[in-house]
Formats: C-alpha cells, sequence, structure tokens
C-alpha cells in the first residue's frame, strides 16, 4: 500500500470517529438536558405547593391576629365604658355633695343674719344700760367718767411704779449674785475663741540646731540633760520630728527667754552636761536681766520720763518680752505716753504727768503671771509701792474704768490706750477685719426697733444706743440692752468683753412769746 493511501485511510477514521463522538454528545447532552428540565419542573411543582401551604398558614395566622386583636380592643372598649360610667357616678355623687353643702351654707348663713341681728340688738341695750349705770355712778359720785378715770389711772399709775421698783431691786440683786458667774463665762468665752492662735504665737521659742544629731546630746544620757535643763529654766522642751529645731513651751516669756539663749549657747559649745548646763542657765538669767534694765531705761528715755524706781524701770524692761493680742506691751505703753503727752500739750495740761502714767499704765502685765489679780490692781499697788504720786496711781487704776477718774490726765491715759489698741496694725487683726467688726456692731444694735443711733467706742469695746424715748420706756431700756448684748455674744467674735450702754434722752422744749 502506498503512503498516500494510508493517509487518506487514517483522515477518513478520524473523521469517522469525530462524527461518531459528536452524535454521542450531542445525544448525551439532549438526554441531559431533558432530565434536568424534568428535575426543574419537579422542583417547580413543589415549591409551589410549599408556597401554597405556606401562604395558607399565614392567612390563618393573620386572621387568628385580628380576631385577637378585635377581642382586646373590645375589651379595652368595655372596660374604658366601666371607668366613664364610674367616673360618672362619681361626678353626680360630687355634685349632689355640693348641692347640700351649698344648701347647708346658705342656711348657715341666714342662721349668722338672724344671730348677727340678735348681738346687734344685745349691744344695744347693754349700751343704753352702761349709759344709765354711768349716769347713776355720776349722779351717785357726784364726779365725771373723765374724773374717775383719772383718779384710777392716777392709783394704777402709783402701783406700776412701786412694782417696778420692786422688781428693778430684785433684778439689781439677781445681778449682783450672777455677777461672778458672768465674769467667769465672759473670761471662759474669751480664751475659747481665742486661746490657740494666741497661745500659740506667744508660748512657744524655736531654736535651730546644726543637725539633728545634736537633739540626742540635749537630751543627754537616760534624759539626764533635758531634765537638768526644764528644772533650771522651767520650760518644757519639746524634741519631735521637726528638723532641726526644738521647740521651748511656757507662759514666762522671761523664762522662756533664758532658756533660749542657754541653749543656744550650749549648742554653739557643744559641751552639754548637767554642769554646763547650770553655768548657762546662769550667763543667760544674767545677760537677760541686764537687757531688760536696758529695755527699762531705754523706753524712760524713749518716752523723756526721769526719775522712775529703779525697780519700776526693770518691770517695765520686762514687758518687752510680753505680748497682749499679739501687741508688744512696752511698745504699746511708749505710744501711750506719746500719745497722751501730745494730747495733754493740746489741752494746756501737765504733759509730764500724763506720758508717765501712760507709760506706767500697763506695769502690772510685767508680773501677772506671779500675782493674782487684774493687771489694773497690780500696777496701782506697784505704783503705791514705789512711790508714785496720786494722779499716776489713779490714772493706772481707772484707765479701764475701775475707778473714777481724780485728774483729767486720767481720761487722756485712757483715751491714749484706747487709741494705741485700736490702731489698725496694732494688734493682730487687719483694718479690714476691724472696720467690719465695728460695722457688724452697730449694725446688731441699728436692727432693734425704737434704736435710733448706735455708736461704736473704745475700739469697739464698748457700743452706746440712743434710743427714742416715746418708743422705748425706762423699764425697755434694760430689756433692750441685755437682748442687744445676747445678740452680739451670738453673731460676733471679739476679744475680752463689750460693754452695751442705752441711753434714753427725754426732751421738753417750750418758747417764750
Amino acid at each position: 500500500m502506498s503512503t498516500g493511501y494510508v493517509i487518506l485511510i487514517a483522515v477518513i477514521t478520524a473523521v469517522v470517529a469525530a462524527a461518531a463522538g459528536y452524535y454521542m454528545r450531542k445525544q448525551f447532552a439532549e438526554r441531559t438536558i431533558g432530565s434536568a428540565e424534568q428535575a426543574a419542573k419537579t422542583i417547580l411543582q413543589e415549591a409551589e405547593k410549599q408556597a401554597q401551604a405556606v401562604k395558607r398558614e399565614k392567612i390563618i395566622e393573620a386572621k387568628e391576629e385580628v380576631h385577637k386583636l378585635r377581642r382586646d380592643l373590645e375589651q379595652e372598649s368595655r372596660e374604658r365604658r366601666e371607668e366613664f360610667k364610674r367616673s360618672e357616678r362619681r361626678l353626680l355623687q360630687k355634685e349632689e355633695s355640693l348641692d347640700r353643702k351649698i344648701a347647708q351654707n346658705e342656711r348657715k348663713e341666714e342662721e349668722i343674719k338672724q344671730k348677727e341681728a340678735e348681738i346687734a340688738g344685745i349691744q344695744e341695750r347693754i349700751t343704753e344700760a352702761l349709759q344709765q349705770q354711768l349716769a347713776e355712778l355720776e349722779r351717785i359720785a357726784v364726779m365725771t367718767t373723765d374724773e374717775a378715770k383719772e383718779i384710777l389711772l392716777s392709783r394704777v399709775r402709783d402701783e406700776v411704779k412701786h412694782e417696778m421698783a420692786l422688781m428693778i431691786k430684785e433684778f439689781e440683786s439677781q445681778a449682783k449674785e450672777d455677777a461672778e458667774k458672768k465674769a467667769r463665762e465672759i473670761i471662759t468665752g474669751a480664751i475659747q475663741k481665742f486661746a490657740a492662735d494666741h497661745v500659740s504665737e506667744t508660748t512657744v521659742s524655736v531654736v535651730s540646731l546644726p543637725n539633728d544629731e545634736m537633739k540626742g546630746r540635749i537630751i543627754g544620757r537616760e534624759g539626764r540633760n533635758i531634765r537638768a535643763l526644764e528644772t533650771l529654766t522651767g520650760i518644757d522642751l519639746i524634741i519631735d520630728d521637726t528638723p532641726e529645731a526644738v521647740i521651748l513651751s511656757g507662759f514666762d516669756p522671761i523664762r522662756r527667754e533664758i532658756a533660749r539663749i542657754a541653749l543656744e549657747k550650749l549648742v554653739a559649745d557643744g559641751r552639754i552636761h548637767p554642769a554646763r548646763i547650770e553655768e548657762m542657765v546662769e550667763k543667760a538669767r544674767l545677760e537677760v536681766d541686764v537687757r531688760i534694765r536696758e529695755e527699762g531705761e531705754a523706753a524712760t528715755f524713749e518716752a523723756a520720763v526721769h526719775g522712775l524706781h529703779p525697780e519700776l524701770i526693770k518691770l517695765l524692761g520686762r514687758l518687752q518680752f510680753r505680748t497682749s493680742y499679739g501687741q508688744n506691751v512696752l511698745r504699746h505703753s511708749i505710744e501711750v505716753a506719746h500719745l497722751a503727752g501730745a494730747m495733754a500739750a493740746e489741752l494746756g495740761l501737765d504733759v509730764q504727768l500724763a506720758k508717765r502714767a501712760g507709760l506706767l499704765h500697763d506695769i502690772g502685765k510685767a508680773v501677772d503671771h506671779e500675782v493674782e489679780g487684774p493687771h489694773v490692781a497690780i500696777g496701782a499697788d506697784l505704783a503705791r509701792k514705789y512711790k508714785e504720786s496720786r494722779q499716776v496711781i489713779n490714772a493706772i487704776a481707772a484707765h479701764h474704768g475701775d475707778e473714777e477718774f481724780l485728774t483729767l490726765e486720767a481720761v487722756l491715759v485712757q483715751a491714749a490706750d484706747a487709741i494705741s489698741a485700736a490702731r489698725p496694725g496694732a494688734r493682730r487683726e487687719t483694718l479690714e477685719a476691724y472696720i467690719k467688726r465695728l460695722e457688724k456692731l452697730e449694725s446688731i444694735a441699728d436692727s432693734f426697733e425704737g434704736v435710733e443711733k448706735a455708736y461704736a467706742i473704745q475700739a469697739g469695746r464698748e457700743i452706746r444706743i440712743m434710743v427714742k424715748p416715746d418708743k422705748i420706756d425706762d423699764t425697755s431700756s434694760v430689756i433692750t440692752a441685755r437682748e442687744i448684748a445676747k445678740r452680739i455674744e451670738e453673731e460676733l467674735e471679739y476679744p475680752g468683753q463689750i460693754k452695751v450702754t442705752v441711753i434714753r434722752e427725754t426732751r421738753a422744749v417750750d418758747y417764750a412769746k
């Protein structure tokens, strides 16, 4: 066989094979498509059946829901109708009740009108009877009604005056009995109000240390050094966690100064033991004595007051270590001397007497820690002891109003003392707080009915109140003063005490024509 014949046979075979494969694929595809169409029809039929079933179920559920909603709506409607019926019944009942009340009120008004008419008739008859009785009484007593009233008022007035005098006497007696108790309460109240700040400022001194190891040396073995120092000076040493510092606490400022100087010397020397402590305390005491004398002499030279007893000069020097409400008492005494002298010069009075009394007016404060009694009485006794004149003694004793003034210079000393104490910044009180305190004091007094004007004087230690005589009588003045004092105690904070003076003045004025 030739090659061309073989190729032809191969080509024909390939064509036949291709045609047979195509025919077979076509037949397979047609069968597959027919099966798919049949399956699709089956699925569509089943889906339609399921859809019809779901539709029927949803329709049934919707109908049931509508039926349920209709039942609920009908139930709610029935309940609302019942509620409306009940409300209507209540309204009808209330309306009936109101009608009954209105009818009752109308009946009561009629009854009241009848009773008013009856009362008016009774009053007319009573008035006629009273007039007849008054006429008969005037005929029997041979006097008019006005004359009888005047006699009765005169008797009542005398009885009231007598009872008032008895009451005043009783009150005065009771006041004298309560005076000491009241004074203690006032002092205790002042201490409670101001003790904390004042004590912390005037009873404590601080000594700086080079290091904290020095605290152990000050304490000493088993505390023998600190006990020796406290025993010799009478001052408590407080050694706590404060870094590089020891606190000295005591009420006596001179002893505290001696302890401070002695401790500083011991710290600087470094040798701290009981014998050395005793030596340093003695040296410190001598130094303080010298300083006290120097301060007293400097004060006398500054105030230009000469010829004082040496002991009085020492007492003046002790005032350098004394404070009163934050004000140094020695500087205050010098200022009072200058003020009193200046006023005495302007008035043509004895300048030296005013200065001398002003410088010594608080001399009692130098020893009031050691001697019982107020500093005024102590100062007067000291001046009497060291042969001061009667005028100086009186000025010291009267500068707080405890005695009557014998000289005009004594009055000037009291005024200078008030000016120095009241000067803004002199004592532990700012100008703003000082002014507010005085304004508050006057406003409390002005708030009472019948008060015409109130004046705060003596640096707020006294308030004088002018009252209207036509609204407040003599008896009411005492009550007003007490009520104002009580209000001041409740609403204000102040040092010491405040004197409340109520002044009632009646003036009769006529003109000769």
